[in-house]
């Protein structure tokens, strides 16, 4: 076995580079991932290159073994597959202007934690300048989508994205958005989600009262 991978490995573990081979023994395998104890012992003139070769197998599963659930952490444990076809639309909450159409394909948006929607605007629509409490990522699925920063509705002053666009808004900047043609945008933030219109009169809620 190269001396650079012998000395590359004793590295990586914080170990002299002097020892050439290491023997590994797992402790405790029945207890969590932070006790698998690692024991190392210089062995130069006992072990042949085979020998180090399997040790440091050894050595490259158990620790692939540890880093695992570290990378697992960060995985939903429900996984979601869903075509297009099969995308269950409803209508948009009250709080959205009438005529867009909602679907969620992950999580709830009424509760806190990551949600992913997707809505779905005639033509014509217009959504009045407002905010929203948290962060948000949008992403065009089709169509093209206009948006525009401020407190009044500018069209000419709007970003065209088209199918693929995308667009990262943070909690609290006012915005507004309007669709020409049918256009489906995916939305994926932190619930709950809300919004807030700057104008008041805005919010198709009140106007219904």
């Amino acid at each position: 076995m190269p001396e650079y991978v012998e000395r590359e490995f004793c590295r990586y573990l914080d170990w002299p580079s002097s020892i050439s081979a290491v023997r590994f023994a797992i402790i405790n395998t029945a207890g969590p991932v932070n006790s698998v104890i690692l024991v190392a012992a210089s062995e130069i003139d006992t072990m042949n290159t085979s020998e180090k070769t399997a040790a440091v197998t050894l050595a490259a599963i158990v620790l692939g073994a540890m880093a695992a659930p570290a990378l697992a952490q960060g995985t939903s444990d429900k996984e979601v597959f869903i075509n297009s076809k099969d995308i269950k639309w409803g209508d948009a909450p009250p709080s959205i202007p009438k005529g867009a159409k909602l679907a969620v394909l992950q999580g709830d948006p009424g509760k806190p934690g990551p949600f992913v929607i997707r809505l779905m605007l005639p033509p014509g629509f217009k959504l009045p300048p407002h905010a929203h409490s948290q962060d948000e990522s949008l992403t065009v699925i089709s169509g093209t989508f206009y948006f525009g920063t401020g407190d009044k509705i500018e069209m000419s002053k709007a970003h065209a994205l088209i199918a693929g666009g995308f667009h990262a808004l943070s909690g609290g900047d006012h915005h507004y958005a309007f669709a020409k043609a049918q256009t489906v945008v995916q939305v994926n933030g932190m619930g709950p989600f809300n919004i807030t219109y700057i104008n008041p009169d805005d919010d198709p809620q009140k106007a219904k009262k």
